[in-house]
């Protein structure tokens, strides 16, 4: 009996282990869109040699983030002969081809690929944008020019196709099609641009169109977000022109405030504590909305108040608390009241030793600390609260092999899976236990 006991009581123990490990990232900042990682026992320091990748695998240019669930990591790249690695505002056309690889969890093995010719006229031009997303046995990838793919994730068959810009009459963004699409039950919603079709939702099995809505004079970048206020779910859509929100099931609108930002750059999701929704622009641009509580309604409550909230560019801030936390485009990591939008404080550390315009580091939550990974390659286990910022351990993990702004820099956000981190730069994709 003693020895079935402990066989038994082993066996239960692994399964509690492999459960703790197994948890998947299966698209844009994880499994609820909220960049928190949930992993027990993740490491509040690093061994002092560094981190080692498990494997590496030899991919091409881009800035999506690599999606992992269960056995498989799915990434897409581009290949071209030109130069692509230009950070300038303007579009100068060249040639490519776009892929979608699914690579072996265990090994880095590329089990399949698949690709497709692409012609870029967009400004930083390295390659596609947006995270790839698993539904199911289901895989969703949207390129940089706007080529919506539905494969069958095991195999890599094409269910459907579209190119949102041919279908929508409209040219890509200035950035390219950058905001991540959003799995809303039956249907996918993505920003497609066009007369009357800013955003449009498609049935995720077949591609055919359920709803369209909106026009604006640019797509814009910001990924759509459901919320739940006034007692029904709301499609919290922005575009460089208004926020809208929309009911997310037929497209019909509830409320829209009007909304500038330089650039067409409004790139962060609108983020929600109680009933106050923040979002931020670019060159300062800033508005604090109050939701109605008894039916679906908004009001201004300030906008563009210099030194107040953030300008986030390639990072999506996150609330905890009614404090947002997030990178602005000064390139400093801050906290502000998401009520007031007075700032707690501001750093450049994260970073750089002084603020670097449009400084990145990736932000992602676990118990009471955090991990960033920023444009340096480096990865930092850090504690964020209102008091401040608290760094605990740093350790480079990939080259960064992009530019922007005179500097080296990789702007690819990582994915946290399996007791890893999963992160790319314009040349190879890594894994790299955290122990």
């Amino acid at each position: 009996m003693r020895k079935s006991f402990l066989i038994a009581n082993l066996f239960c123990c692994c399964l509690v282990s492999t459960s703790l490990l197994a948890e998947d990232w299966p698209g844009w900042m994880g499994p609820k869109r909220d960049n928190q990682w949930n992993l027990d026992r993740a490491p509040s320091a690093f061994p002092a040699d560094g981190l080692k990748p498990l494997w590496s695998t030899k991919v091409a240019g881009g800035y999506s983030g690599p999606a992992v669930v269960g056995e498989r990591v799915y990434l897409t790249d581009m290949l071209t002969q030109a130069d692509a690695k230009v950070d300038n505002f303007g579009r100068k056309a060249f040639d490519g081809t776009e892929r979608v690889h699914c690579i072996d969890n265990s090994t880095g093995k590329v089990l399949w690929t698949h690709e497709y010719p692409v012609k870029y006229a967009i400004s930083y031009p390295a390659g596609p944008r947006c995270t790839p997303i698993v539904d199911g046995d289901r895989l969703y990838t949207l390129g940089a020019e706007g080529d919506l793919f539905c494969f069958q994730a095991a195999t890599g068959k094409v269910i459907w196709s579209k190119n949102l810009k041919a279908t929508y009459k409209t040219e890509s963004p200035l950035w390219g099609y950058a905001a991540h699409p959003l799995i809303d039950g039956n249907n996918l919603i993505t920003l497609a641009g066009g007369e009357g079709s800013q955003t449009v939702a498609l049935n995720k099995k077949t591609g055919e169109e359920v709803w369209r809505f909106g026009t604006s004079k640019e797509t814009g970048y910001s990924p759509p977000t459901i919320i739940q206020a006034a007692g029904v779910r709301q499609l919290i859509l922005v575009n460089p022109e208004a926020v809208n929100s929309v009911n997310p099931d037929n497209g019909k609108p509830y409320w829209s405030i009007p909304y500038t930002a330089d650039n067409g750059s409004i790139i962060m999701s609108p983020v929600r504590a109680d009933k106050y929704l923040f979002i931020g622009g670019y060159s300062n641009r800033n508005l604090l909305i109050e939701l109605g509580g008894d039916q679906p309604s908004a009001k201004e409550v300030w906008r563009n108040q210099a030194k107040k909230g953030m300008s986030p560019v390639n990072v999506q801030p996150m609330v905890i608390d009614n404090i947002v936390y997030g990178c602005d485009q000064s390139g400093e990591l801050m906290a502000f009241d998401i009520a007031s939008g007075d700032r707690l404080w501001e750093t450049s550390k994260p970073i750089s030793d002084r603020p670097q315009g449009s400084g990145t580091a990736f932000i992602v939550k676990n118990g009471d600390r955090f991990f960033l990974f920023n444009e340096s390659g480096e990865l930092i286990i850090a504690k964020i609260s209102p008091k401040g910022y608290e760094e605990l351990a740093r350790t480079k993990i990939i080259e960064p092999t992009n530019n922007a702004f005179g500097r080296d820099v990789v702007w690819c956000a990582p994915a946290f899976a399996n007791g890893s981190i999963y992160v790319r730069n314009d040349e190879q994709l890594i894994r790299v236990p955290l122990k």
